[in-house]
Protein backbone atom coordinates (compact mmCIF):
# COMPACT_ATOMS: atom_id res chain seq x y z
CA UNK A 1 0.00 0.00 0.00
CA UNK A 2 1.22 3.49 -0.76
CA UNK A 3 2.35 5.85 1.99
CA UNK A 4 -0.36 7.68 3.85
CA UNK A 5 -2.02 4.82 5.74
CA UNK A 6 -5.16 6.10 7.44
CA UNK A 7 -6.09 5.80 11.09
CA UNK A 8 -9.01 3.64 9.98
CA UNK A 9 -6.68 1.18 8.26
CA UNK A 10 -4.44 1.00 11.34
CA UNK A 11 -7.53 0.40 13.47
CA UNK A 12 -8.53 -2.42 11.12
CA UNK A 13 -5.12 -4.05 11.60
CA UNK A 14 -5.47 -3.64 15.36
CA UNK A 15 -8.88 -5.34 15.36
CA UNK A 16 -7.64 -8.16 13.14
CA UNK A 17 -4.25 -8.81 14.73
CA UNK A 18 -4.39 -7.78 18.38
CA UNK A 19 -5.42 -11.21 19.65
CA UNK A 20 -2.84 -13.06 17.61
CA UNK A 21 -0.05 -10.69 18.67
CA UNK A 22 -0.90 -10.91 22.37
CA UNK A 23 -1.16 -14.70 22.16
CA UNK A 24 2.26 -15.01 20.52
CA UNK A 25 3.84 -12.65 23.06
CA UNK A 26 2.27 -14.46 26.02
CA UNK A 27 3.73 -17.72 24.74
CA UNK A 28 7.09 -16.01 24.14
CA UNK A 29 7.44 -14.27 27.50
CA UNK A 30 5.09 -16.23 29.75
CA UNK A 31 3.49 -13.08 31.16
CA UNK A 32 0.20 -11.38 30.30
CA UNK A 33 1.15 -7.86 31.35
CA UNK A 34 4.41 -7.95 29.41
CA UNK A 35 2.56 -9.19 26.33
CA UNK A 36 -0.22 -6.58 26.55
CA UNK A 37 2.20 -3.70 27.15
CA UNK A 38 4.51 -4.79 24.32
CA UNK A 39 1.66 -5.09 21.82
CA UNK A 40 0.31 -1.70 22.91
CA UNK A 41 3.80 -0.20 22.36
CA UNK A 42 3.98 -1.79 18.91
CA UNK A 43 0.62 -0.38 17.85
CA UNK A 44 1.62 3.04 19.22
CA UNK A 45 4.71 2.84 17.02
CA UNK A 46 2.52 1.87 14.06
CA UNK A 47 0.32 4.93 14.63
CA UNK A 48 3.45 7.11 14.46
CA UNK A 49 5.10 5.45 11.45
CA UNK A 50 2.53 3.91 9.14
CA UNK A 51 0.75 7.15 8.16
CA UNK A 52 4.07 8.21 6.57
CA UNK A 53 5.46 4.87 5.38
CA UNK A 54 2.29 2.95 4.55
CA UNK A 55 1.46 -0.56 5.70
CA UNK A 56 4.40 -2.98 5.77
CA UNK A 57 4.13 -6.13 3.60
CA UNK A 58 3.08 -8.13 6.66
CA UNK A 59 1.40 -5.85 9.23
CA UNK A 60 0.89 -8.75 11.67
CA UNK A 61 4.55 -9.77 11.39
CA UNK A 62 5.63 -6.16 11.89
CA UNK A 63 3.50 -5.79 15.03
CA UNK A 64 4.70 -9.07 16.54
CA UNK A 65 8.37 -8.43 15.76
CA UNK A 66 8.22 -4.85 17.02
CA UNK A 67 6.38 -5.92 20.17
CA UNK A 68 8.89 -8.68 20.86
CA UNK A 69 11.84 -6.31 20.39
CA UNK A 70 10.27 -3.63 22.59
CA UNK A 71 9.61 -6.19 25.31
CA UNK A 72 13.15 -7.55 25.20
CA UNK A 73 14.64 -4.02 25.35
CA UNK A 74 12.45 -3.17 28.34
CA UNK A 75 13.24 -6.43 30.14
CA UNK A 76 16.97 -6.00 29.60
CA UNK A 77 16.82 -2.55 31.17
CA UNK A 78 14.87 -3.88 34.13
CA UNK A 79 17.01 -6.99 34.45
CA UNK A 80 20.10 -4.78 34.73
CA UNK A 81 18.50 -3.38 37.89
CA UNK A 82 18.29 -6.92 39.31
CA UNK A 83 14.58 -7.30 38.61
CA UNK A 84 14.14 -11.06 38.96
CA UNK A 85 10.81 -11.02 37.16
CA UNK A 86 12.44 -9.38 34.13
CA UNK A 87 15.30 -11.88 34.21
CA UNK A 88 12.88 -14.80 34.26
CA UNK A 89 10.91 -13.38 31.34
CA UNK A 90 14.09 -12.91 29.32
CA UNK A 91 15.08 -16.53 29.96
CA UNK A 92 11.61 -17.64 28.89
CA UNK A 93 11.84 -15.59 25.69
CA UNK A 94 15.20 -17.03 24.82
CA UNK A 95 14.14 -20.65 25.03
CA UNK A 96 10.60 -21.05 23.76
CA UNK A 97 9.76 -24.72 23.12
CA UNK A 98 7.59 -25.67 20.17
CA UNK A 99 3.89 -25.93 20.90
CA UNK A 100 2.72 -29.30 22.12
CA UNK A 101 -0.65 -30.91 22.75
CA UNK A 102 -3.83 -31.03 20.77
CA UNK A 103 -4.04 -27.31 19.98
CA UNK A 104 -1.44 -25.76 17.66
CA UNK A 105 -2.92 -22.30 17.40
CA UNK A 106 -1.55 -19.59 19.67
CA UNK A 107 -4.93 -17.97 20.17
CA UNK A 108 -6.57 -21.24 21.22
CA UNK A 109 -3.59 -21.97 23.47
CA UNK A 110 -4.15 -18.67 25.23
CA UNK A 111 -7.90 -19.27 25.47
CA UNK A 112 -7.38 -22.58 27.22
CA UNK A 113 -4.79 -21.00 29.50
CA UNK A 114 -7.18 -18.22 30.48
CA UNK A 115 -9.88 -20.86 31.05
CA UNK A 116 -7.84 -22.58 33.77
CA UNK A 117 -10.05 -24.05 36.53
CA UNK A 118 -8.34 -21.87 39.14
CA UNK A 119 -10.24 -18.89 37.71
CA UNK A 120 -13.96 -18.26 38.06
CA UNK A 121 -15.88 -18.76 34.82
CA UNK A 122 -16.73 -15.06 34.57
CA UNK A 123 -13.04 -14.18 34.93
CA UNK A 124 -12.02 -16.78 32.34
CA UNK A 125 -14.40 -15.37 29.77
CA UNK A 126 -13.65 -11.71 30.51
CA UNK A 127 -9.88 -12.15 30.41
CA UNK A 128 -9.96 -14.07 27.16
CA UNK A 129 -12.22 -11.48 25.55
CA UNK A 130 -9.73 -8.80 26.57
CA UNK A 131 -6.65 -10.63 25.34
CA UNK A 132 -7.93 -12.50 22.30
CA UNK A 133 -10.60 -10.17 21.03
CA UNK A 134 -8.96 -6.91 22.00
CA UNK A 135 -12.26 -5.74 23.52
CA UNK A 136 -12.20 -2.77 25.85
CA UNK A 137 -13.20 -3.11 29.47
CA UNK A 138 -16.41 -1.19 28.68
CA UNK A 139 -17.33 -3.63 25.89
CA UNK A 140 -16.74 -6.64 28.14
CA UNK A 141 -18.78 -5.03 30.92
CA UNK A 142 -21.64 -4.64 28.43
CA UNK A 143 -21.42 -8.34 27.53
CA UNK A 144 -21.67 -9.26 31.22
CA UNK A 145 -24.32 -6.64 32.05
CA UNK A 146 -22.16 -5.27 34.89
CA UNK A 147 -20.73 -1.79 35.58
CA UNK A 148 -17.39 -0.99 33.95
CA UNK A 149 -15.47 -0.53 37.28
CA UNK A 150 -16.63 -3.99 38.36
CA UNK A 151 -15.25 -5.51 35.17
CA UNK A 152 -11.96 -3.61 35.49
CA UNK A 153 -11.45 -5.04 38.97
CA UNK A 154 -12.36 -8.51 37.72
CA UNK A 155 -9.72 -8.35 34.98
CA UNK A 156 -7.02 -7.13 37.37
CA UNK A 157 -7.83 -9.90 39.84
CA UNK A 158 -7.83 -12.55 37.09
CA UNK A 159 -4.40 -11.55 35.80
CA UNK A 160 -3.09 -11.36 39.35
CA UNK A 161 -4.31 -14.86 40.12
CA UNK A 162 -2.68 -16.27 36.99
CA UNK A 163 0.60 -14.63 37.98
CA UNK A 164 0.49 -15.49 41.69
CA UNK A 165 -0.70 -19.08 41.18
CA UNK A 166 1.90 -19.72 38.50
CA UNK A 167 -0.72 -20.98 36.02
CA UNK A 168 1.27 -22.28 33.03
CA UNK A 169 0.86 -20.86 29.53
CA UNK A 170 0.34 -24.06 27.65
CA UNK A 171 -2.34 -26.23 26.14
CA UNK A 172 -3.96 -28.55 28.68
CA UNK A 173 -3.38 -32.25 28.32
CA UNK A 174 -5.89 -34.22 26.28
CA UNK A 175 -7.57 -35.55 29.43
CA UNK A 176 -8.13 -32.01 30.75
CA UNK A 177 -9.66 -30.54 27.60
CA UNK A 178 -13.33 -31.49 28.19
CA UNK A 179 -13.58 -29.81 31.59
CA UNK A 180 -12.35 -26.55 30.07
CA UNK A 181 -14.81 -26.69 27.21
CA UNK A 182 -17.76 -24.85 28.74
CA UNK A 183 -15.79 -21.68 29.43
CA UNK A 184 -14.07 -21.84 26.05
CA UNK A 185 -17.41 -22.09 24.23
CA UNK A 186 -18.72 -19.14 26.25
CA UNK A 187 -15.66 -17.13 25.23
CA UNK A 188 -16.11 -17.88 21.55
CA UNK A 189 -19.82 -17.08 21.61
CA UNK A 190 -19.36 -13.79 23.44
CA UNK A 191 -16.69 -12.77 20.93
CA UNK A 192 -19.16 -13.64 18.16
CA UNK A 193 -21.92 -11.64 19.83
CA UNK A 194 -19.69 -8.60 20.14
CA UNK A 195 -18.85 -8.93 16.46
CA UNK A 196 -22.42 -9.48 15.33
CA UNK A 197 -23.89 -6.60 17.36
CA UNK A 198 -21.15 -4.27 18.60
CA UNK A 199 -21.80 -2.97 22.09
CA UNK A 200 -20.54 0.50 21.22
CA UNK A 201 -19.55 2.65 18.26
CA UNK A 202 -21.32 3.79 15.13
CA UNK A 203 -21.43 0.47 13.29
CA UNK A 204 -23.74 -2.39 14.14
CA UNK A 205 -21.27 -5.10 13.14
CA UNK A 206 -17.59 -5.81 13.80
CA UNK A 207 -17.02 -8.36 11.05
CA UNK A 208 -13.49 -9.14 12.26
CA UNK A 209 -14.70 -10.40 15.64
CA UNK A 210 -17.53 -12.45 14.17
CA UNK A 211 -15.12 -13.99 11.66
CA UNK A 212 -12.59 -14.71 14.40
CA UNK A 213 -15.21 -16.44 16.54
CA UNK A 214 -16.30 -18.61 13.61
CA UNK A 215 -12.66 -19.42 12.86
CA UNK A 216 -12.12 -20.46 16.46
CA UNK A 217 -15.37 -22.44 16.35
CA UNK A 218 -14.15 -24.34 13.29
CA UNK A 219 -10.84 -25.07 14.98
CA UNK A 220 -12.63 -26.33 18.08
CA UNK A 221 -14.84 -28.54 15.89
CA UNK A 222 -11.70 -29.99 14.31
CA UNK A 223 -10.08 -30.44 17.72
CA UNK A 224 -13.10 -32.03 19.40
CA UNK A 225 -15.27 -33.50 16.62
CA UNK A 226 -17.18 -35.78 19.00
CA UNK A 227 -18.43 -32.95 21.22
CA UNK A 228 -22.03 -32.09 20.22
CA UNK A 229 -21.97 -28.70 21.96
CA UNK A 230 -18.96 -27.68 19.86
CA UNK A 231 -20.94 -28.57 16.75
CA UNK A 232 -23.96 -26.77 18.19
CA UNK A 233 -22.03 -23.56 18.79
CA UNK A 234 -20.54 -23.59 15.30
CA UNK A 235 -23.98 -24.23 13.78
CA UNK A 236 -25.49 -21.41 15.85
CA UNK A 237 -22.87 -18.90 14.71
CA UNK A 238 -23.10 -19.93 11.05
CA UNK A 239 -26.90 -19.67 10.99
CA UNK A 240 -26.89 -16.24 12.62
CA UNK A 241 -24.02 -15.03 10.43
CA UNK A 242 -25.93 -16.16 7.31
CA UNK A 243 -28.28 -13.18 7.79
CA UNK A 244 -25.63 -10.49 8.11
CA UNK A 245 -26.01 -9.04 4.58
CA UNK A 246 -29.74 -8.51 5.13
CA UNK A 247 -29.50 -6.97 8.61
CA UNK A 248 -28.60 -3.42 7.59
CA UNK A 249 -29.61 -0.81 5.04
CA UNK A 250 -26.98 0.75 2.75
CA UNK A 251 -26.56 3.61 5.23
CA UNK A 252 -26.06 1.25 8.18
CA UNK A 253 -29.59 1.21 9.59
CA UNK A 254 -30.99 -1.90 11.25
CA UNK A 255 -33.40 -4.20 9.42
CA UNK A 256 -35.26 -6.45 11.86
CA UNK A 257 -35.70 -10.17 11.14
CA UNK A 258 -39.36 -9.96 9.94
CA UNK A 259 -38.41 -7.24 7.43
CA UNK A 260 -35.25 -8.78 6.01
CA UNK A 261 -34.89 -9.71 2.35
CA UNK A 262 -34.38 -13.44 2.78
CA UNK A 263 -32.99 -13.83 -0.72
CA UNK A 264 -29.89 -12.09 0.65
CA UNK A 265 -29.32 -14.73 3.31
CA UNK A 266 -26.20 -16.81 2.69
CA UNK A 267 -27.55 -20.20 1.60
CA UNK A 268 -24.14 -21.90 1.88
CA UNK A 269 -23.81 -20.94 5.56
CA UNK A 270 -27.41 -22.01 6.17
CA UNK A 271 -26.82 -25.40 4.55
CA UNK A 272 -23.66 -25.93 6.61
CA UNK A 273 -25.37 -24.86 9.83
CA UNK A 274 -28.44 -27.01 9.22
CA UNK A 275 -26.29 -30.05 8.49
CA UNK A 276 -24.51 -29.55 11.83
CA UNK A 277 -27.90 -29.25 13.58
CA UNK A 278 -29.01 -32.55 12.01
CA UNK A 279 -25.83 -34.21 13.25
CA UNK A 280 -26.49 -32.85 16.73
CA UNK A 281 -30.09 -34.12 16.70
CA UNK A 282 -28.86 -37.57 15.70
CA UNK A 283 -26.72 -37.69 18.85
CA UNK A 284 -29.72 -36.86 21.07
CA UNK A 285 -27.59 -35.13 23.73
CA UNK A 286 -29.26 -31.69 23.76
CA UNK A 287 -27.32 -28.79 25.20
CA UNK A 288 -27.76 -25.00 25.22
CA UNK A 289 -25.87 -24.27 22.01
CA UNK A 290 -27.50 -27.11 20.11
CA UNK A 291 -30.98 -25.92 21.12
CA UNK A 292 -30.21 -22.33 20.17
CA UNK A 293 -28.89 -23.58 16.83
CA UNK A 294 -32.09 -25.54 16.31
CA UNK A 295 -34.11 -22.36 16.93
CA UNK A 296 -32.07 -20.53 14.32
CA UNK A 297 -32.52 -23.45 11.92
CA UNK A 298 -36.31 -23.06 12.21
CA UNK A 299 -35.96 -19.38 11.27
CA UNK A 300 -33.71 -20.27 8.33
CA UNK A 301 -36.28 -22.81 7.07
CA UNK A 302 -38.98 -20.13 6.65
CA UNK A 303 -39.11 -18.58 3.18
CA UNK A 304 -41.04 -15.64 4.65
CA UNK A 305 -41.50 -14.25 8.15
CA UNK A 306 -45.15 -15.31 8.11
CA UNK A 307 -44.12 -18.91 7.40
CA UNK A 308 -42.08 -19.16 10.62
CA UNK A 309 -43.07 -22.12 12.81
CA UNK A 310 -43.34 -20.16 16.06
CA UNK A 311 -44.90 -23.09 17.89
CA UNK A 312 -41.78 -25.15 17.29
CA UNK A 313 -39.61 -22.26 18.41
CA UNK A 314 -41.53 -21.92 21.69
CA UNK A 315 -41.15 -25.68 22.26
CA UNK A 316 -37.38 -25.40 21.71
CA UNK A 317 -37.20 -22.47 24.13
CA UNK A 318 -39.06 -24.61 26.67
CA UNK A 319 -36.29 -27.21 26.36
CA UNK A 320 -33.64 -24.49 26.58
CA UNK A 321 -35.19 -23.16 29.78
CA UNK A 322 -34.84 -26.64 31.27
CA UNK A 323 -31.14 -27.09 30.42
CA UNK A 324 -29.97 -23.47 30.72
CA UNK A 325 -32.54 -21.32 32.55
CA UNK A 326 -31.90 -17.60 32.74
CA UNK A 327 -33.60 -14.22 32.31
CA UNK A 328 -32.20 -13.54 28.81
CA UNK A 329 -33.44 -16.94 27.59
CA UNK A 330 -36.81 -16.18 29.18
CA UNK A 331 -36.89 -12.80 27.41
CA UNK A 332 -36.23 -14.44 24.04
CA UNK A 333 -38.86 -17.08 24.77
CA UNK A 334 -41.38 -14.32 25.50
CA UNK A 335 -40.75 -12.84 22.04
CA UNK A 336 -41.72 -16.20 20.53
CA UNK A 337 -44.72 -16.55 22.85
CA UNK A 338 -45.98 -13.18 21.59
CA UNK A 339 -46.25 -14.65 18.09
CA UNK A 340 -48.27 -17.63 19.34
CA UNK A 341 -50.39 -16.25 22.19
CA UNK A 342 -50.27 -12.49 21.62
CA UNK A 343 -48.34 -9.52 23.06
CA UNK A 344 -50.31 -9.22 26.32
CA UNK A 345 -49.43 -12.77 27.37
CA UNK A 346 -45.80 -12.16 26.49
CA UNK A 347 -45.78 -8.85 28.36
CA UNK A 348 -46.82 -10.62 31.55
CA UNK A 349 -43.79 -12.89 31.18
CA UNK A 350 -41.42 -10.00 30.42
CA UNK A 351 -42.60 -7.91 33.37
CA UNK A 352 -41.56 -10.73 35.69
CA UNK A 353 -37.91 -10.56 34.62
CA UNK A 354 -35.12 -8.71 36.45
CA UNK A 355 -33.27 -7.20 33.46
CA UNK A 356 -33.63 -3.49 34.11
CA UNK A 357 -30.08 -2.65 32.99
CA UNK A 358 -30.39 -4.55 29.68
CA UNK A 359 -31.45 -2.32 26.78
CA UNK A 360 -33.05 -5.18 24.83
CA UNK A 361 -35.34 -5.91 27.77
CA UNK A 362 -36.78 -2.42 27.45
CA UNK A 363 -36.83 -2.65 23.63
CA UNK A 364 -38.81 -5.91 23.73
CA UNK A 365 -41.14 -4.53 26.37
CA UNK A 366 -41.65 -1.35 24.32
CA UNK A 367 -42.57 -3.37 21.23
CA UNK A 368 -45.05 -5.50 23.17
CA UNK A 369 -46.63 -2.39 24.69
CA UNK A 370 -46.85 -0.81 21.23
CA UNK A 371 -48.56 -3.91 19.82
CA UNK A 372 -50.95 -3.90 22.77
CA UNK A 373 -52.01 -0.32 22.04
CA UNK A 374 -50.42 1.08 25.23
CA UNK A 375 -48.68 3.92 23.42
CA UNK A 376 -47.64 6.16 26.30
CA UNK A 377 -46.06 3.25 28.18
CA UNK A 378 -44.35 2.12 24.97
CA UNK A 379 -42.79 5.57 24.47
CA UNK A 380 -41.42 5.50 28.02
CA UNK A 381 -39.99 2.00 27.49
CA UNK A 382 -38.32 3.10 24.24
CA UNK A 383 -36.75 6.00 26.14
CA UNK A 384 -35.31 3.51 28.65
CA UNK A 385 -33.92 1.34 25.82
CA UNK A 386 -32.39 4.33 24.02
CA UNK A 387 -30.68 5.46 27.21
CA UNK A 388 -29.07 2.07 27.77
CA UNK A 389 -28.12 1.15 24.18
CA UNK A 390 -24.40 1.59 23.55
CA UNK A 391 -24.49 1.10 19.77
CA UNK A 392 -25.38 4.10 17.62
CA UNK A 393 -27.21 2.01 15.01
CA UNK A 394 -29.41 0.46 17.69
CA UNK A 395 -30.14 3.85 19.25
CA UNK A 396 -31.06 5.31 15.86
CA UNK A 397 -33.44 2.43 15.16
CA UNK A 398 -35.12 2.75 18.55
CA UNK A 399 -35.50 6.51 18.10
CA UNK A 400 -37.14 6.04 14.70
CA UNK A 401 -39.72 3.65 16.13
CA UNK A 402 -40.32 5.90 19.14
CA UNK A 403 -40.87 8.93 16.90
CA UNK A 404 -43.62 7.12 15.01
CA UNK A 405 -45.45 6.68 18.32
CA UNK A 406 -44.78 10.08 19.84
CA UNK A 407 -46.12 11.81 16.73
Amino acid sequence: MAAGTSDEEIARVFRAEHGRAVAVLVRTFGDIDIAEDAVADAFAAAVERWPATGLPPSPAGWIITTARNRAIDRLRREASREDRHAQAALLHAGDVPPGEGAVRDDRLRLIFTCCHPALATSAQVALTLRLLGGLTTAEIAHAFLVPEPTMAQRLVRAKGKIRDAGIPYRVPHEADLPERLRAVLAVVYLVFNEGYTASSGDRLVREDLAAEAIRLGRLLATLMPEEPEVMGLLALMLLIESRRAARTTPDGGIVLLPDQDRTRWDRALIAEGQELVRRCLARNQPGPYQLQAAIQAVHSDAATADATDWGQIVALYDQLMMVAPGPVVALNRAVAVAEVEGPETALTLVDGLDLGRYHLFHAVRADLLRRSGRTAEAVAAYDEAIGLAGNAAERAHLRRVRETLAG
